[in-house]
Formats: C-alpha cells, sequence, structure tokens
C-alpha cells in the first residue's frame, strides 16, 4: 500500500479503513470486525473511528478487530465538540481508550467546532501528548478560516490531519482549504470518498474506469489520491469492496482522465462552505 508522510514523520497508508455506521447493530458486529480485519490485511492499516459513531460501538468493534495486531495499526479516534472542553477532551480520549482496548492513539481528531474555546481543547491535547496517550492530534470539519484560527495558537502548528468531506462530486476544497493544507504540511483525510455509495453516473467517470479497466468507484479514490497530501478512508463490510478499494491506490490518473473528469465534475471558481455529512 502506497503511504504519505504526516508532518510529525509517521507514515501512513494513502487508503485506510472508515467505520462510520458501525456498532450500531449488534447482529452485524462479527461481519463489521472481519471486515476490519480484512482490510488490514489488504495494507488498509489506518483505522479511523470516533465516540461519535454507533454511541461508542463502532470503537469497540475497532477494539476486537485489532486485539492482538495494536501495533499492526495506525489508530485514529475524535472528540465530539460537546466533549471538547481541556477536562472533557481527556476523559473521553480516556473513554475511547477504554473501548478500544490500547493504551494509546496514534491520532485524535476534534471532530467538528463547537462551543468549547478551541484553546481549551488544544490544551487537552497537550496533555494527552505529555501523558503518552495519543501520538498526535488534529482536526475534522474544519473550514480555511477555522484552520486558519487553530494554527494561531500556541502549539496548534502541530497539527497533522483536517479530516473532511470530499470526493469528486463534492470538490469545494479543491479551491482554498486543500492548496493552504498542503503549504502548511497537513494532511487531509477525506470521508465520504465514495459519496456513500451513491456513486455518479456521468460519463466521463465510466470513460475513465473503462480505460483502466477499474470499477467508477475505484476511479473515485484514485482521483481523491491524486494530491500527495491527501489520504482517504472509506467504510465497508463486504470483502470484496474492500479488495477493489485497496487497488485503487494503484491507479494512476493521467492528464488526459483529470480532463475528462473535470468536465462533469469541474473545479470550484470560488469559495464554497464546507460539505458536511
Amino acid at each position: 500500500m502506497r503511504t504519505l508522510s504526516l508532518k510529525n514523520g509517521d507514515r501512513v497508508p494513502v487508503l485506510g479503513l472508515g467505520t462510520w455506521r458501525m456498532g450500531e447493530q449488534g447482529q452485524q458486529r462479527s461481519a463489521e470486525v472481519k471486515a476490519l480485519q480484512a482490510g488490514i490485511d489488504l495494507g488498509m492499516t489506518l483505522v479511523d473511528t470516533a465516540e461519535m459513531y454507533g454511541n461508542g460501538g463502532a470503537e469497540e468493534v475497532v477494539g476486537e478487530a485489532i486485539r492482538g495486531r495494536r501495533d499492526q495499526v495506525y489508530l485514529v479516534s475524535k472528540v465530539l465538540p460537546g466533549n471538547a472542553s481541556r477536562k472533557g477532551t481527556v476523559a473521553a480520549c480516556e473513554a475511547s481508550l477504554k473501548r478500544l482496548g490500547t493504551d494509546r492513539l496514534d491520532l485524535y481528531l476534534l471532530h467538528w467546532r463547537g462551543s468549547y474555546k478551541l484553546a481549551d481543547t488544544l490544551a487537552a491535547f497537550q496533555d494527552l501528548l505529555k501523558a503518552g496517550k495519543i501520538k498526535a492530534f488534529g482536526v475534522s470539519n474544519f473550514d480555511l478560516s477555522d484552520m486558519q484560527e487553530w494554527l494561531s495558537l500556541a502549539e496548534g502548528d502541530r497539527c497533522v490531519v483536517n479530516q473532511v468531506q470530499y470526493n469528486i462530486a463534492s470538490r469545494g476544497i479543491d479551491f482554498d482549504l486543500l492548496p493552504w493544507c498542503r503549504k502548511q504540511d497537513i494532511a487531509v483525510m477525506a470521508y465520504c470518498p465514495l459519496a456513500q455509495g451513491d456513486i455518479p453516473a456521468e460519463n466521463g467517470l465510466a470513460k475513465v474506469a473503462q480505460r483502466h479497466g477499474a470499477t467508477p468507484a475505484q476511479i473515485m479514490l484514485a482521483w481523491c489520491l491524486r494530491h500527495p497530501n491527501v489520504l482517504a478512508v472509506p467504510k465497508s463490510s463486504q470483502p470484496q469492496r474492500l479488495a477493489e478499494n485497496a487497488k485503487a491506490a494503484e491507479i494512476s490518473l493521467s492528464a488526459e482522465d483529470l480532463a475528462d473528469l473535470d468536465r462533469d465534475f469541474p473545479a470550484p471558481k470560488q469559495a464554497e462552505p464546507l460539505a458536511m455529512t
């Protein structure tokens, strides 16, 4: 699996595993655990979860999936904004660690901006770093102005990731946020890179897929990964889809491919509100 280097020196796969909507139905747990294990075996060793997903249920699924192989995984979780006070962030992280069955997170994110001061959440991240409970921190669903404010705070420039919605049909960040993050050496982690399975039917996507002997979904992932500072965390519980996703990292889109895709999915010409799902 191809990797990229984060600001702190950690190398992570460009394709990871999303867990949104896992842990919500007990009868699906075994299949979800097996799917995550299969994805890890395919090299998608970054696992992204959050205390919000399934009210902690997704973290429990992840904990079961990585039991006995924690050191093989780059583990990411998120604190809800309602818990993001200085004390609340630390308590939320400790609760996540317990559900995950581990003593540390590789990356901890603020899920989105809430009412607590960013400086308080950032101070909590520093506390967690010093305690060895997290190795790095970042944010999620932060627009350009939010990012600029975060980086203006003491130690804010140690942010390694901004996780945002990004796919070929929702590419507003191409205008300003993505290039700004690249200049700041902040990776962009794309969630919903497959538009929650709503694969567009435009001819350009089908044409490029046929050219590469690939599926439209694989081209959508390859399109996200065309940037050197972008990684993606598609979610799937189907082994065949997981294998297809992993192979997407091997696809290199040509200038002709990108031109065909741009005709159907044009780049933004002005700043757009950040897409959130």
